[in-house]
């Protein structure tokens, strides 16, 4: 473990601390809709492109990156604040070497931190700064305080549903309660398991032209991901199905989502992030 948070810090050495990392909450209007799922194949896509990215697993409740990746962390969040701890120590590596900081309950404690150990907290995050191009924060399921505020704090948020009539109802809940606190948030839409692209552009095109009929609220669509029993194969082996079921039609439709996001995102417009410090900052600034 000491031999790889040495190996971390030397490549932070060569990494560029003006270039902005781009911080994106993944969620989900409810359970069961494949979330976290896309969080771990999409964060797999974007390595295969040469991204540099992070996940963290920030589900206050039921956290199970590990378990789709069949890993059982060492070090969480919390360990950060022990003597001689640092952020190199805690990220763990996975498949094909993604990089992923296991946070689970100890959120919740390091929401309630008084100010001066939040920012001792915060200063280790921020050394992060530049070394991934990307910082994917999967959240719990359904809408919660903590999770309305990595949303907030984040450039944007990528919303997993289905094509179910409940999850959609409960896409649009997060949508609106997103919208209550800023008007201006991104979200982008994920469509899982659609049966065919009809199904999905139909299911996503709902969900906009709601949003903008009720709220004034232009929501874009990143894409969809075919329904495919590869998926479950792939969950039940503890293995992303990008990496077990490389050319099985779901990781065809991750590595189109990949193309999409890296599309839209080399334009400037959509490439604006304040980086990890403005992160930290409006995470702040919504905890107290």
């Amino acid at each position: 473990m000491h031999d790889q948070a040495a190996q971390l810090r030397e490549r932070l050495q060569r990494s560029d601390k003006s270039r902005p990392t781009r911080l994106v909450t993944v969620t989900s209007g409810k359970g069961g809709v494949g979330k976290s799922n896309f969080s771990l194949n999409f964060a797999l896509g974007l390595m295969e492109r040469g991204q540099k990215v992070i996940v963290f697993d920030v589900d206050l409740g039921l956290a199970n990156l590990d378990v789709l990746m069949g890993i059982s962390p060492r070090k969480h969040l919390l360990h950060l604040l022990e003597p001689g701890q640092s952020v190199w120590d805690i990220i763990e590596r996975g498949p094909n070497g993604l990089e992923f900081i296991a946070g689970g309950s100890g959120f919740t404690q390091i929401l309630q931190f008084d100010d001066g150990k939040l920012d001792q907290f915060f200063r280790q995050l921020e050394a992060l700064q530049g070394y991934a191009d990307t910082i994917f924060l999967d959240t719990g399921a359904g809408i919660s305080k903590e999770s309305l505020r990595f949303m907030l704090a984040s450039d944007e948020v990528i919303l997993v549903t289905t094509p179910e009539p409940t999850a959609i109802t409960d896409a649009y809940a997060v949508i609106k309660m997103i919208h209550s606190q800023n008007p201006l948030a991104k979200i982008r839409l994920v469509i899982n398991r659609a049966t065919s692209q009809r199904e999905g552009k139909h299911t996503a095109d709902k969900l906009a032209m709601v949003a903008k009929r009720f709220l004034d609220m232009e929501i874009s669509t990143l894409g969809f991901v075919p329904d495919d029993t590869h998926v479950s194969k792939a969950v039940k082996q503890q293995r992303p199905f990008l990496l077990t079921y490389p050319h099985s039609q779901a990781s065809k439709g991750i590595r189109e989502l990949v193309d999409s996001y890296m599309g839209s995102t080399s334009n400037s417009a959509d490439s604006e992030s304040g980086g990890i410090r403005s992160f930290l900052t409006k995470l702040k600034h919504f905890i107290r």
